[in-house]
Parts: C-alpha cells; sequence; structure tokens
C-alpha cells in the first residue's frame, strides 16, 4: 500500500481536463487525503494541451511531485508529452478511441480503455470524464460509490437522472478496467486516510475568502489570467454580506475605484496580474500620496507584455517595490501558502488603514491556481484594526470655516482620517504636493515636511510585522541557507530531508514582506551560513538583487528557472548538492 501517489489527467483543452481532476481530488479530499494540484494549460479558450497533475498523500505536502505513478490521456499528444515523467512501474490509462501507443522503450504498462464508446453508449460522449475516474477509482482499489457526494454536488440540480447517468459511467470504466486488466498490484494502491474533513482550494479563493473576512465590501476589476478567481469568487459571495464586484473598462479604472471606496469608508481591493499592475502604477502612487488605503493583488505569471500568461513566473518582484514613480510608502507582501494567503489577506486590510498606504499581496501563478489542502481556519484569530479612522468620532470645530487637519504632521507619520461627509472634517484631496489641510503647495519646507511625514510611517514595519520570514532553520551553523518566496516553499521544504541525507546541513528563509524589506531579520539567518541559495522563478535574480541592496551579496548563488514551469523537489536537490 502506498503512503502516496501521483495522477495526472491530460487532453486538449476544453475537453473536461480541469473537471476530472476537480472530481478525482476532491473525492479524495473527502476521504482524508492530502492533496496538491497543478495544472499545465495553454491561453487558449479551446484546443491546445492542458494537464491536470493531483499528487495524493497520507501526509501533508505542499509541491508537486518529480515523477508520476498513473497518466491518464485524452489523446496520444498526453501521452508523448508527458511519458517522460512517468516512474518505470507506471500505468497509462487512454481512450481507446485514438488507438494509444507508448514510445519505444517504456516500460509503463498501457491500458486502452474506451472513454469515448463507453459514455456515448450511456447517453453522450461527454461522459468520458467520468468514465476515466472510474478507471482511476479501480486501479486505486476505491469503490466508484466514493464519488456518489461529489457527482450530486456537481449535478443534482439537473436533477437525479443526470446524477444516475454520470455514476454510470463511473461504474462502467470501473469495471471494464477490471475486467480488461485483472487485478493491480498493491503498490499503486493507497493506505486508508485519517477521514478528517479538510479544505481544498486555490490561493486565489482563500484571497477571495480573506477580503470576505476583513470586512471588504467592494471590488472593481478587470479579468486576467491568473487572478480573475478572486473576482468570481467574490462576484458570488460579496453580495451575501452586501457588498458588489464590478467589471471595469480597464485596470486604471479598477484601481481608481477601489481608492475613491477605501476613501470613502469602504474597504475595497481590486486583483490583476503583471500587465494590469503596470496600468496601475500611476494610481498606485495617488494611493500614496493622497494617504488613501487600498489592497491590490498581483498574481504573477510569464512576462513581459502577454509573455506567458499561464505560466508560472515570479519576474514582478522588482516593479512592485520600484515602478511607482515618485517615493511613496507601499508594503509588499508574499505569502507562501494557501493558509497563509487567507490570513495576509486580512492582515492587508488592516496595514493598508494603519498606515494610510497601498498595499500590494504577490502570489505566483502555482500559489493562485493551485489547489491544496488546507486546515480547518481559525476564525478567532480575525482582528479589525481600521487605524486613526473612527468614523463617529466628533471632530472640534474650527473658527472661520478652518479646514481639518487631514494630513497634519504627526511623529509616527500617519494623520487622523475621516471619510467625507463629517461634521467639521472638510479638507482638500488633491495628488499634487499639498499641506497639512490638502491644499497645494510647492514650498520647499512643506514639501520636506510632507515627504519626511509619509516616509517614516513604515520604519519599524518589518519589526512589527507578525511574520516577515517564515523560517524553518535547524542549524545554528548551515552549509546553505535557502532563500525562496510565494510557492517554492513547500519544494524547498521537501528538497531539505534530501540535502540533510547527503550530510548537507539546511536552513529555510521564506520571505513573507518584501518591503520594506526585513533586512535585519535575514542578516541573522545569512551569518549562519557558509552559502546563501535565493531560489526564483526569473531570469535576472530579482529577489537575490533585492537581498543584496539590503544585506550584501558574497555568499549568494542563484537558481533560476524561467522556462515556464515551477521547481521540482528533485531538480532543486541536485542543483543545492552541487552547490556545496
Amino acid at each position: 500500500m502506498r503512503e502516496q501517489l501521483s495522477w495526472k489527467v491530460g487532453g486538449q483543452q476544453g475537453e473536461g481536463i480541469e473537471s476530472t481532476g476537480e472530481i478525482f481530488a476532491s473525492a479524495l479530499n473527502r476521504l482524508g487525503y492530502y492533496l496538491y494540484g497543478y495544472r499545465h494549460f495553454s491561453s487558449r479558450i479551446k484546443g491546445g494541451h492542458t494537464n491536470n497533475k493531483i499528487r495524493v498523500s497520507t501526509k501533508p505536502l505542499n509541491s508537486i511531485s518529480d515523477d508520476l505513478d498513473i497518466l491518464v490521456a485524452f489523446d496520444q499528444e498526453t501521452i508523448d508529452v508527458n511519458i517522460h515523467e512517468l516512474r518505470e512501474e507506471g500505468i497509462v490509462i487512454a481512450d481507446a478511441k485514438f488507438n494509444p501507443e507508448l514510445p519505444e522503450g517504456s516500460e509503463a504498462k498501457l491500458y486502452a480503455v474506451p472513454f469515448t464508446e463507453i459514455a456515448t453508449e450511456l447517453g453522450t460522449s461527454l461522459m468520458k470524464n467520468m468514465v476515466a475516474v472510474g478507471a482511476s477509482s479501480a486501479i486505486l482499489g476505491l469503490s466508484p460509490e466514493t464519488y456518489q457526494d461529489v457527482v450530486e454536488d456537481l449535478f443534482l440540480r439537473k436533477g437525479q437522472a443526470v446524477v444516475e447517468k454520470n455514476m454510470d459511467a463511473i461504474r462502467a470504466g470501473a469495471n471494464h478496467f477490471i475486467a480488461e486488466a485483472g487485478t493491480i498490484s498493491s503498490n499503486l494502491q493507497l493506505a486508508e486516510a485519517d477521514g478528517k474533513k479538510r479544505m481544498f482550494m486555490i490561493g486565489n479563493d482563500a484571497i477571495g475568502m480573506g477580503a470576505v473576512a476583513a470586512g471588504a465590501r467592494f471590488m472593481p476589476a478587470y479579468p486576467i489570467t491568473p487572478a480573475s478567481e478572486i473576482m468570481e469568487y467574490l462576484i458570488k459571495k460579496l453580495p451575501e454580506f452586501g457588498g458588489t464586484v464590478i467589471q471595469t473598462e480597464d485596470e486604471i479604472a479598477a484601481c481608481t475605484m477601489a481608492i475613491g471606496a477605501n476613501y470613502a469608508g469602504v474597504r475595497s481591493l481590486t486583483a490583476s496580474a503583471g500587465p494590469g499592475l503596470s496600468l496601475m502604477a500611476e494610481a498606485i502612487g495617488l494611493s500614496g500620496m493622497t494617504e488613501t488605503p487600498v489592497v491590490i493583488v498581483d498574481t504573477q505569471r510569464g512576462g513581459p507584455s502577454t509573455g506567458l500568461p499561464t505560466k508560472q513566473e515570479q519576474s514582478d518582484l522588482m516593479a512592485m517595490v520600484y515602478s511607482t514613480h515618485g517615493d511613496i510608502p507601499k508594503i509588499v507582501m508574499l505569502p507562501s501558502t494557501v493558509e497563509e494567503a487567507f490570513y495576509d489577506t486580512v492582515e492587508a486590510f488592516n496595514l493598508a488603514e494603519e498606515y494610510q498606504c497601498p498595499v500590494i499581496i504577490v502570489t505566483d501563478l502555482a500559489l493562485s491556481l493551485g489547489k491544496q489542502t488546507v486546515e480547518p481556519l481559525d476564525y478567532s484569530r480575525i482582528e479589525i484594526r481600521r487605524g486613526k479612522l473612527d468614523i463617529h468620532a466628533e471632530l472640534p470645530e474650527r473658527e472661520n470655516s478652518a479646514y481639518f487637519k487631514r494630513y497634519e504632521v504627526t511623529e509616527d507619520g500617519v494623520s487622523t482620517r475621516v471619510i467625507p461627509g463629517m461634521k467639521n472634517g472638510i479638507h482638500h484631496v488633491t495628488g499634487v504636493e499639498h499641506d497639512e489641510t490638502g491644499k497645494p503647495s510647492e514650498s520647499p519646507e512643506n514639501r520636506k515636511a510632507q515627504m519626511d511625514k509619509r516616509l517614516r510611517k513604515l520604519s519599524n514595519l518589518p519589526k512589527t510585522f507578525k511574520s516577515p520570514i517564515y523560517v524553518n532553520a535547524v542549524h545554528d551553523e548551515a552549509d546553505l541557507l535557502v532563500v525562496g518566496v510565494n510557492s517554492t516553499r513547500g519544494t524547498i521544504e521537501e528538497a531539505m530531508p534530501r540535502l540533510e541525507a547527503d550530510g548537507v546541513k539546511v536552513n529555510l528563509a521564506q520571505i513573507r514582506l518584501l518591503h520594506p524589506f526585513p533586512k535585519d531579520e535575514l542578516k541573522v539567518l545569512m551569518d549562519k551560513a557558509k552559502k546563501v541559495v535565493v531560489v526564483e522563478n526569473n531570469a535576472t535574480a530579482q529577489l537575490a538583487n533585492i537581498i543584496k541592496m539590503n544585506v550584501g551579496s558574497e555568499k549568494i548563488e542563484n537558481v533560476l528557472k524561467y522556462d515556464g514551469n515551477p521547481f521540482l523537489p528533485a531538480e532543486l536537490h541536485q542543483v543545492c548538492k552541487e552547490l556545496v
């Protein structure tokens, strides 16, 4: 019996590949297995190879697997493209319709199952994915009834007859496979899971949930891969709480509308990817100059320009810190798991209002769209902090209609904030330099006072930020300190025991606050290591260069990958071993 295995389904985009993986994984999640999923898909709506790789385990996991145990193929291209991942004892289940063949030299076992033919006999060829799920369940030694609840959730709204047809397709797939293949070796059957209920979701859903929990009630946004699921989640959920989502004409409008809503006192966010964040740069500066809070999500993807819109990359790091013209306070956060994405989103809203500045949550495609098992969330951890805003405040009267000092110079750099319509709270709001009441001013003395005020807001943030760096460090003196961001954490943590088995002492530092950079905290860890290995999905070592600017460079080695794919534990293990 296996403690874990890896399963992949592939075919042409638009023929149900994603739903096949979803049904397969959801049923196993309900049995209590831990799962990690990664989708490889084309930037086309229909056509082009796509696959969904699901890793299943009786123990927690946070990375894609190095290899593959079971490949479900709806076309020959799926076999040709993915066969190199298959273990020697692996199995390929392929639709007999296309007369599948394994490449010469492959030691995998091929089973041709008439997915399409069986589904057509049951009523429609569209159910071929359910036949494939049934054949997969036979390999794993699972009863087709395992999928009953999942199928009901998906199809009961269409009637019980539709549910039964799909269940019949799953049973037919299992029965056909057993009849043709006989008994499958138990080395591809999973050990029993613990049966506990856990969530199974993508990072974008966690961000959406975090926004709702934080009290956000408005999201203007423009659809873009891989951020759209945040918008789609909130379209369904915000109306239940009196909120709404507006699809804007572009990302410029989305960002300025979000700023306007926050100015009015409503917590608001927008989300996009690199191209959209480029368009938002000027508006982000407006947020900084007017000291209006706003939360923005950047789901990194392959660039530049349209680039690789459906592929993994981490090449927006410099842009998120430095793209805005002029000097403004800005907070850039980097969750590394789906769970962190939820809690960090809540905290982002608190920080935006406490420091009255833009807060950018940066993820990557693997974290945004990769589906992971998540332990039940602890809602008692959630707190709402609105900083120097009290919409019920009784503001003191002012003589001669004097304006409220919205931008009053304060020791901590944060001024009292009011919302439109508050009695005795009238003031100017403008994107040009202004005095304490908001009136435009080009006075050199005022300019310096206001600039210094804004920039000292964040002077202590790295020290007060709850977890600026996620640390997994057991060695006082390490051979390697491996540093990463976002989704690389799980891969690094899986490679670490392999390196330790080779006699390499390894510590991990996962950066979770990119700006202001936690230089003091990272320097302590770097001082304890002989070498610092910075792992990132871009071509120009952006994270490493930010570290060099803040901490130093003499120990740093770069490990870069920018072909559109995430790091695998095995390749990271090998390259780190070579660097010792």
